[in-house]
């Protein structure tokens, strides 16, 4: 006889507490193989397939695409142990319809990382460590007065409802067992919305009141766009950065000449059978690396609780990569051991994953500096915005010809401004100076990063 078990959203970590169903890989009563992907979802860091630790056929789906979930709310239910034809089970042989679950499930859940453990290794799920549950979601009861803790899961779906002033007691979660959800109090803040704008009285002013809330002239006009996903990640980062962080830029031109030849020199050594072109990225990466060597006060970070400077051993540099889900920063671990052919593979590599939203989140986090080559969207300058919780970030505007003086005379040099945005925390301007004016010397002079290796 078969058994029907439940799959939950997994603990997705980093921090992650909820993830939105992007699309759905399997139907209601598709057979699916024990560890096969059966939904694409998407965090605040990546988008990630979702594999399931139970082969059987699936009975149910619960959320359509676009829903978000939070950790622990069912995806779906699977029926094991099945008279119906099984997948072929890890010992190579098909489902037996015994009903006994160790042969239907492999209970591992690594999310975005994928699950092909050998089969001799796997963890067995006995059947008193799952709970059952009928194919069929039951219907959530109509919701009386709540007077004991709300079932809120999720505290981001908190803080919506507290910047929003929802009184969570009063809104009826659609959730298993009543749960309140992102879309619960979306739905409760457009309701308020739409009955103050039924009985509200015409407005005739042209100007502000003072005091009023900016959003008080948009009417109903204005596009409202959700800060959610890889956007609201970035904007929470920034707006936490901003405010914790007492930042501080300084920069300089840099002539950029003779790192050009030199990358030109190095593409242009073994000919066409040579492997992959340094990237000028590359080459930039390579030069905070021997930096941050010798100036390790900017790859550190800031325990406010602790009221400590923490000085990271390891150098994880990350780069800012524009892709069309939003900007994001891949991270090339170890970057204080990689040469800058090793440097350059690793970040074409996270390049390409970003490009195709296949990054997990494990590439996303954990970087200790950040290098932000902003000169490709036809930039000189800019202020940079740390990426917390580090303690700097270089940005790098385009190279290109400028009017400079070269030995002594006028002449038409690779120019380039450097930034550097840094925690005025972790140190001063003499270091965050020297930091940078080491950067534009190897820049100016690639042969100073011999002294360095």
């Amino acid at each position: 006889m078969a058994q029907v078990l439940e799959f939950k959203l997994p603990d997705l970590g980093e921090g992650l507490t909820e993830a939105e169903i992007v699309r759905w890989l399997v139907e209601v009563g598709d057979v699916v193989a024990i560890d096969q992907p059966v939904v694409e979802v998407e965090t605040a860091k990546a988008m990630v397939e979702v594999p399931c630790p139970y082969g059987g056929v699936v009975t149910a789906r619960f959320g359509e695409e676009g829903t978000e979930l939070p950790v622990g709310a069912p995806l779906l239910t699977v029926a094991v142990g099945s008279s119906e034809p099984g997948p072929v089970s890890a010992t190579g042989s098909g489902a037996a319809g015994s009903g006994s679950v160790e042969a239907e499930s492999s209970g591992n859940v690594l999310v975005g990382y994928g699950t092909g453990a050998p089969a001799a290794r796997r963890r067995r799920v006995r059947p008193e460590s799952v709970s059952a549950r009928p194919a069929t979601p039951e219907p959530v009861p109509a919701a009386e007065e709540v007077r004991g803790p709300v079932a809120v899961v999720s505290p981001l779906v908190r803080k919506l409802a507290r910047q929003h002033d929802v009184d969570l007691r009063q809104v009826t979660g659609s959730g298993r067992d009543g749960l309140v959800l992102r879309a619960d109090v979306e739905a409760a803040i457009r309701a308020v919305a739409e009955r103050t704008a039924a009985t509200a009285a015409p407005v005739t002013v042209t100007a502000p009141v003072a005091g009023s809330s900016p959003r008080a002239g948009l009417g109903a006009a204005g596009e409202r766009i959700p800060l959610r996903g890889v956007r609201g990640a970035v904007a929470d980062k920034l707006s936490r950065s901003r405010h914790e962080i007492p930042d501080a830029t300084c920069w300089v031109d840099a002539d950029a000449t003779e790192l050009m030849a030199a990358r030109a020199a190095m593409n242009g050594a073994g000919g066409p059978s040579a492997g992959p072109k340094v990237s000028v990225l590359a080459l930039l990466a390579r030069i905070c690396t021997a930096a941050l060597a010798k100036f390790p006060e900017l790859n550190s970070t800031v325990d406010p609780a602790a009221r400590e400077i923490v000085r990271l051993r390891d150098i994880h540099l990350g780069f800012a990569a524009q892709t069309e889900r939003g900007l994001v920063v891949p991270v090339v671990r170890d970057a204080q051991s990689r040469n800058v052919e090793s440097i350059g593979a690793e970040i074409a590599r996270l390049t390409e994953s970003a490009r195709t939203g296949t990054l997990t989140p494990a590439e996303l986090t954990g970087g200790t500096f950040t290098l932000n080559n902003y000169g490709v969207f036809g930039v000189d300058g800019s202020t940079p915005i740390i990426n917390h919780p580090e303690a700097a970030m270089l940005g790098v505007g385009r190279i290109i010809p400028k009017p400079w003086v070269h030995g002594g005379e006028l002449a038409v040099r690779q120019v380039v401004q450097l930034s550097l945005t840094f925690d005025h925390r972790v140190c001063d301007g003499g270091t965050a100076g020297g930091f940078l004016r080491y950067v534009a010397d190897c820049v100016e002079q690639p042969a100073v990063l011999l002294r360095t290796v």
